[in-house]
């Protein structure tokens, strides 16, 4: 059998805020393609560790890869193979959904000819041709995820990392966008996902359950659940929660 690609590679990862340890020696390996989910309640370190592996902050100690990248020498090249999206913020409220793209694709590098295409392209998967020149502010809160997401990945990254993106939107909405991320995985699109939806745990190829910034377990949904012997990922956690 063939050995995984591994595009994150972290080891003894830590990062303090004074006496404070926000992520505690945290060791892990994702791979291509693969669906990782980075789950924890909130203030388990998850957004930390995602910031530190995006070159956004450097580490207190440990080391990490991101695409074959050192996150404390090459910063800027990881910048290049990811994408990245938040819940708090994504999209600018005040421009259209065309100028969104455009800008985000300027950011990324492409061309003129590039965007365009991309912009059509991406207009048409998401059957929202007719919002071209629709404000941001306008839409949904379901389809500015779907949007945000779509934008994060235009410049076709390694690695796309989700920082709880799905906050605050409805199920039926949740679900749609997870479909969005599979047809990504599916092209080889390695996703990081942090959140603090037990439920969507399921959707994941594996997963690190965060516990005051330590990752206190790690494997595939069904074998945790057979582990801690319980029937829902939401007990896995309780459990691990609890001590």
């Amino acid at each position: 059998m063939e050995a995984p690609n591994i595009v994150i590679k972290v080891e003894n990862l830590t990062k303090k805020f004074g006496n404070f340890i926000a992520v505690n020696n945290i060791s892990f390996e994702v791979y291509k393609g693969e669906i990782f989910g980075f789950l924890g309640a909130n203030g388990a370190g998850k957004s930390t560790a995602m910031k530190m592996l995006c070159g956004l902050w450097l580490p207190t100690s440990g080391n990490a890869k991101i695409a074959g990248y050192d996150i404390y020498k090459e910063t800027e090249l990881i910048k290049k193979k990811i994408g990245y999206m938040s819940q708090k913020f994504s999209l600018y409220e005040d421009l259209t959904v065309a100028e969104n793209i455009r800008f985000y694709a300027g950011i990324y590098g492409l061309s003129n000819q590039q965007i365009e295409a991309k912009t059509n392209e991406l207009l048409s998967k998401l059957g929202i041709e007719e919002l071209r020149n629709s404000l941001i502010k306008s839409l949904p809160l379901g389809w500015k995820q779907k949007l945000a997401f779509s934008v994060a990945i235009i410049h076709d990254p390694e690695i796309v990392f989700l920082d709880e993106p799905t906050g605050g939107v409805d199920p039926i909405t949740r679900r749609q966008f997870w479909d969005l991320i599979y047809d990504a995985s599916n092209r080889g699109v390695t996703v990081f996902v942090t959140t603090h939806y037990m439920d969507e745990a399921e959707y994941c190829d594996r997963i690190s359950m965060m516990v005051a910034g330590k990752i206190e377990a790690l494997d595939k949904p069904s074998i945790l659940k057979q582990n801690y012997g319980v029937s829902t990922m939401d007990e896995v956690f309780l459990k691990l929660a609890r001590g």
